[in-house]
């Protein structure tokens, strides 16, 4: 149960411009998640979550860009080679670091990306659009390698 809450929490704050608990708390209620103000307090210190002023308001955020940046050296580490086709690109890893790129990549919510898919040492890297494909992999190399957005 608190895996599949964890998994609506960041869900939700990946998708919607969420202000305080008790809109979370609804957002929640609408995938079947009933909590208590205490535990959703608790999920969201154990998410790392946020709050960050957004122009006119305030809203929970998963990371903030510092954590990614001391991230994105070891993730870069990570990777061995990025490869791309003209609709996907493709990303080899060291063993086992597939699924901690993959997260990197999706942390930065590009309006470019749909998401990503990673086994153990592949991830598919998926474009909004297969016109972008060049745009997306000097993205990749940039947040991976260069420390540039």
């Amino acid at each position: 149960m608190k895996p599949g809450r964890h998994f609506a929490i960041k869900e939700i704050i990946s998708t919607l411009p969420i202000s305080n608990q008790d809109d979370l708390r609804l957002e929640l209620r609408k995938r079947g998640f009933v909590v208590t103000q205490a535990t959703l307090s608790r999920d969201l210190r154990e998410l790392g979550v946020g709050r960050v002023s957004a122009g006119t308001h305030i809203q929970y955020v998963l990371q903030t860009d510092a954590e990614l940046k001391m991230l994105r050296p070891v993730v870069g580490s990570q990777v061995i080679s990025i490869k791309h086709n003209d609709s996907m690109a493709v990303i080899r890893t060291l063993p086992g670091c597939a699924n901690v790129v993959g997260e990197f990549i999706d942390a930065q919510n590009s309006p470019d990306l749909i998401g990503t898919l990673a086994g153990d040492n592949t991830l598919l890297v998926i474009p909004a659009s297969s016109k972008s494909i060049k745009h997306i992999v000097e993205f990749l190399k940039s947040i991976l390698f260069e420390g540039t957005k």
